[in-house]
């Protein structure tokens, strides 16, 4: 029986890619799943390839795969996802020790691609961009309390810095009944969080429907009463639609969360950048939000260092992060990537200034998450479990996304289990971690009579 590994690399859209590739694979009898890439006679890379740094990490696996291949502990090398649809060919060409590539849209050909590399063959079997999910299709999840549901693939803002356009295709969405579904089957599974994802949530079925449908779509997922917790990854500010702040308050599963990625606050530079709205209509955005959920979580992606980038856009951008003080913020150092439009403007910002830059912006950040963390002291939080050892749980709150955001730890965990769902005071906070432990609701409720 041939043993095969799987290595996923990159975001949440590739995890999905790769559970299933992994349904896909158990189907078939002649394989067998394994963890470990130095057990496996095959082994599949589900590649990055975003930003220079996730299409280094790619490479560097890859070579790292290469060495178990040269020493004859190998059999195999699979490489599919976004590096392989961006550069199709080329990693065959330049990396001897790869066998078959696949790319975003064909990776369903999992299984003939394993049965090429044991023929002893090489292909690559990059086609369109564009993979047709649905519901029937078999799946192994990577956790069992909470799984990512793609409502869209693809995008068609073409944002100047990026490539995803070109790596998953146009914006195309699924339908309403099937990503029900798929919801239900899951929820089955003994799933309690369901995280909706696309590269861009918020215009969903504007393609299929003549109309952005987001809120008809959560509408009717909800009706799944097993539904614990419901997450929405990514709302873009120019098309989300505020009825999701109704239906927020309407239904305590929504968590009140929403990852807004913003990118720049100047007005020069998001014009650069190819974003439709401005620093005014951002910060008239985020006020409505607030008002409207005042206990919302906002998260957000910045990048620093775009070309154009001058001290004053830069000081326009601290001066954004230090009024709106965003609860979670990731921050990216700008990636000239060949075939964006931004690789072409000029001046580039050296990288040294990028870098100063991306420090200056943590600082500040930091500080205002601790400080916005600090209410949370005293508060009683539902917090999802994780992970357990014997010192403590890893869990998270409504207020944060896997992976991501802040996590909290709950000492002396007891009886607890993965996927649990419990009421946990916080008793410390700091930057991104907050320290909580577990409570009696009934016997709490009524000491504070």
């Amino acid at each position: 029986m041939t043993k095969v590994a799987l290595l996923t690399l990159g975001c949440a859209k590739n995890q999905v890619d790769s559970e299933l590739m992994l349904g896909l694979i158990s189907n078939n009898n002649d394989f067998k799943l394994v963890q470990e890439a130095a057990e496996a006679d095959v082994v599949i890379v589900n590649t990055c390839g975003f930003i220079q740094d996730a299409k280094e990490e790619s490479i560097e696996t890859i070579l790292e795969l290469a060495q178990l291949k040269n020493k004859g502990r190998l059999k195999g090398i699979i490489v599919t996802g976004c590096l392989t649809q961006r550069y199709k060919d080329i990693i065959l060409e330049e990396i001897p020790e790869v066998d078959v590539i696949l790319g975003t849209g064909t990776f369903g050909d999992i299984n003939e691609a394993i049965k090429t590399v044991l023929a002893g063959n090489r292909s690559s079997a990059v086609g369109t961009p564009a993979y047709d999910y649905r519901t029937n299709l078999p799946r192994i999840l990577s956790d069992s309390h909470f799984a990512y549901v793609k409502i869209a693939e693809g995008c068609s803002n073409h944002c100047s810095y990026c490539i995803i356009p070109k790596i998953r295709g146009p914006f195309y969405s699924r339908s309403i009944e099937d990503i029900k579904k798929e919801v239900d089957w899951l929820t089955e599974q003994g799933v309690k969080e369901i995280i909706l994802i696309a590269q861009d949530l918020t215009r969903y079925g504007e393609d299929i429907y003549g109309k952005r449908s987001l809120p008809e779509l959560i509408k009717t997922i909800l009706k799944n009463e097993d539904i614990q917790w419901l997450r929405l990854l990514y709302s873009y500010p120019e098309t989300l639609p505020l009825e999701i702040l109704d239906l927020m308050i309407e239904d305590e599963r929504i968590c009140r969360y929403l990852d807004i990625p913003i990118q720049h606050s100047s007005n020069k530079i998001r014009k650069l950048m190819n974003r439709r709205s401005s620093r005014e209509e951002l910060l008239d955005l985020i006020q409505r939000i607030r008002e409207r959920v005042p206990d919302v979580v906002l998260r957000t992606s910045l990048i620093v260092g775009f070309p154009g980038e001058e001290e004053d856009d830069f000081s326009d951008l601290l001066d954004f992060i230090k009024e709106i003080k965003f609860d979670r913020l990731g921050v990216f150092k700008y990636s000239r990537e060949e075939g964006t439009a931004a690789a072409e403007l000029e001046p580039q910002v050296p990288g040294e200034i990028t870098e100063e830059r991306y420090h200056r912006l943590m600082e500040i950040q930091q500080e205002i998450a601790y400080s916005n963390n600090q209410k949370y002291i005293g508060n009683i939080l539902e917090v999802i479990i994780d992970e357990l050892n014997d010192e403590y749980a890893i869990g998270r709150t409504r207020y944060d996304a896997p992976e991501v955001d802040n996590i909290v730890y709950i000492p002396e965990p007891g009886n607890l289990n993965k996927g649990d769902i419990v009421s946990c005071k916080i008793i410390e906070a700091y930057e991104y971690d907050l320290i909580g432990e577990t409570i009696n609701e009934k016997s709490e409720t009524e000491s504070g009579k």
